[in-house]
């Protein structure tokens, strides 16, 4: 049985890091364990501790894990190559929409898929996701091809990212009303942002560091 206790070093464990953070991160809001570069033991102690949602950058990456925990909901939270969209059946949800190419290729492989749309909200060149003025228009795109649930965003690695979160909140409403339907996730705050990223109305955070590490 895993031990949900101090490891040998003194480490604070996964279970112990999840009873921490759910004092301040309400139970309605999900929590998705970010465990690439994460060891197949590591991922099964998230499991024990009950974080049942695991997220990978990379499809390679991902893979071996799922063959060996599958039973964790995989969320694929990294850019998907088109090349790569024959594994996306294999995935509780894609995170990373950001154009209708990726949309019509998943679509292809696993029909209407449950998946958020992404977006650079920060407009920094090294990030994925489409065009804040695209998103509502890829949205409605998107859900004519997969089950869309959401918007979802990485923070501003400089600066503050509330600005970024409040305008995926803004992007979000505006495309329920155009969808005509709750699109109810809203995908953004990692380790280094995730209070500010509950506090512009956050309903999945998306954690590594801050349950593994020391």
């Amino acid at each position: 049985m895993t031990d949900l206790g101090r490891n040998p070093a003194g480490r604070l464990s996964v279970a112990e890091r999840l009873r921490a953070l759910r004092r301040e991160v309400p139970p309605d809001v999900g929590i998705v364990a970010v465990t690439k570069g994460r060891s197949i033991e590591e991922c099964r102690a998230a499991l024990a501790a009950g974080l049942h949602d695991l997220g990978e950058n990379r499809v390679q990456e991902a893979l071996p894990k799922m063959e060996a925990l599958p039973e964790a909901r995989w969320h694929l939270i990294g850019h998907l190559q088109t090349n790569k969209a024959r594994h996306a059946a294999r995935f509780h949800m894609i995170q990373s929409i950001d154009s209708l190419r990726v949309a019509e290729a998943v679509a292809r492989q696993a029909g209407r898929k449950a998946a958020l749309l992404e977006v650079n909200v920060s407009g920094e060149a090294s990030k994925s996701g489409c065009a804040p003025d695209e998103a509502v228009a890829l949205a409605a795109a998107a859900d004519g091809l997969l089950e869309l649930r959401g918007l979802m965003c990485v923070g501003a690695l400089a600066g503050d990212p509330t600005p970024g979160f409040l305008l995926l909140r803004q992007l979000r409403e505006q495309a329920q009303e155009r969808l005509g339907k709750l699109l109810p996730v809203l995908s953004m705050g990692m380790t280094d942002d995730w209070r500010q990223a509950l506090a512009a109305g956050s309903s999945m955070l998306r954690l590594g560091r801050a349950l593994f590490d020391q």
